[in-house]
């Protein structure tokens, strides 16, 4: 095994669109309301045209590709994939040691927490990705979150317990929050109301988690859940109704294990037995899966990730990935997972459908988290989308005539002659910024909780 394995071991939609109704295409296509010839032939040239501008704009929508953000904790900076292609388009320098990465539901922005600088830097998406700015949270931050309105941020803050509320309108921190000890995974829960945050212990021998749950509306906590020792990360299933929190076993006496909250009742309702050293959790948007990381198999470093059926609460399925795997995360259509090995400087890419690696890229040194958003051109905006009224404006109540198939064809033709003009946008850019000194190794306890274990383990031998 190598020096650079035992180093990694030791440490550690997009904005929500108005919806475009097709159905009254549908029927302008079937039934238009004209009574002379003429009249219609305009009608038809209208709808043409407008339903030529929706199609463009859902191209546009749709071909807003999804980028993921991956933290290289060693490299001091992050790697934007491009999930259409799996490629790196573009690295971008940030602070010492990131480690947590979101994006806004816009896509617009990217937050990046520096755990050594106790700084959070925000990426602008739609200006090559360049940072924006830098806000200082509190010490040895490792995780955020931003809510569903995108208007506020969560950081949890290892060394001194609490969360920092940072309005993005301002990019101030205006609210600390008090919660368990050695906070470190957060996730808000669908409606923005709730912030549930894994704390992973009570003190340096008692390892004892639980979750935090903030009321987003008054920035106290309001229940605090016990959840087995080694809370480590936490995940919101897209409905609301289910919290999952993972249990490392990084120290003995420990379990690898995925609890399961009723968000309702604030309970434990289950207990799922997961593979050793988990690192990271997800769920898909569907609800049906749970992606857990974990880091090695048979004391081996070949990582794997376990699939869960949340109908069961069972391990379906476990996939082979690289070396120490840690942050995981699903796209938005629920098809592809995306798995950060840290000991392998890579980023494995798993085909939900058929639960297999399709593809791996290179990243930075020693990746730890990763993030999933939209590009979207800021440009296209809710106002830019045809609404009802401007489709039916001008057509006469109580007219009606049935369009032919020639002209429906003539229609769809035009259409097609319409998309096949549109030019593909060039995504690359170039690299915001030289990487920092790589960070030391053997950070300890504060370094990283989830890879602590594995280290220990290794060293032993």
């Amino acid at each position: 095994m190598s020096m650079k394995d035992k180093h990694c071991l030791g440490k550690m939609k997009s904005k929500i669109l108005s919806t475009i109704n097709i159905a009254i295409f549908s029927s302008l296509l079937s039934s238009v309301a004209t009574s002379n010839k003429v009249h219609k032939q305009l009608k038809i040239m209208k709808v043409s045209g407008i339903t030529s501008l929706a199609i463009l704009i859902l191209m546009g929508v749709a071909g807003a590709t999804p980028f993921a953000y991956v933290t290289n904790s060693d490299s001091n900076n992050i790697s934007v994939i491009d999930t259409a292609t799996n490629r790196v388009t573009a690295t971008v320098g940030v602070g010492e040691h990131p480690a947590g990465v979101t994006v806004s539901p816009d896509g617009k922005k990217v937050y990046v927490v520096n755990s050594y600088d106790d700084t959070v830097s925000i990426i602008n998406t739609t200006t090559k990705n360049k940072v924006i700015t830098t806000v200082k949270v509190g010490t040895y931050p490792q995780e955020i979150a931003v809510s569903p309105d995108g208007t506020k941020a969560y950081v949890t803050s290892f060394s001194n317990n609490i969360v920092s509320v940072i309005d993005t309108t301002t990019n101030k921190v205006t609210a600390t929050v008090k919660v368990g000890n050695f906070p470190l995974g957060i996730a808000v829960s669908p409606d923005g109301k709730k912030v549930y945050v894994a704390n992973s212990g009570g003190d340096s021998t008692n390892f004892t988690g639980t979750v935090s749950v903030i009321d987003t509306t008054t920035n106290t906590v309001a229940a605090t859940i016990p959840t087995g020792n080694n809370s480590l990360r936490v995940a919101v299933s897209p409905d609301g109704t289910k919290a999952y929190v993972m249990n490392s076993n990084i120290y003995r006496d420990s379990t690898a294990a995925i609890y399961v909250i009723d968000i309702s009742t604030n309970e434990v309702t289950d207990v799922v037995n997961i593979g050793d050293i988990p690192c990271g959790v997800a769920v898909s948007p569907d609800g049906k899966k749970v992606y857990v990381s974990i880091q090695y198999l048979s004391n081996s470093l070949t990582g794997a990730v376990n699939i869960i059926d949340t109908a069961t609460n069972k391990v379906k399925a476990t996939v082979s990935v690289g070396k120490a795997p840690s942050g995981i995360i699903v796209t938005p259509d629920g098809t592809k997972v995306y798995v950060v090995n840290c000991a392998s400087h890579t980023v494995s890419v798993i085909d939900t459908a058929t639960s297999r690696v399709t593809d791996t890229v290179k990243v930075g040194i020693y990746p730890a988290r990763v993030a999933i958003g939209h590009f979207m051109d800021s440009d296209v905006t809710d106002s830019s989308i045809t609404t009802n009224s401007t489709v039916t404006e001008d057509m006469e109540v109580g007219e009606t005539v049935n369009l032919s198939s020639e002209e429906i064809n003539a229609i769809e033709l035009n259409n097609s002659n319409n998309n096949n003009s549109e030019s593909d946008i060039d995504s690359s850019s170039k690299e915001n910024g030289p990487s920092k000194k790589n960070s030391t190794s053997g950070v300890g306890l504060l370094g990283s909780l989830t890879c602590l274990y594995a280290g220990w383990k290794l060293r032993t031998k």
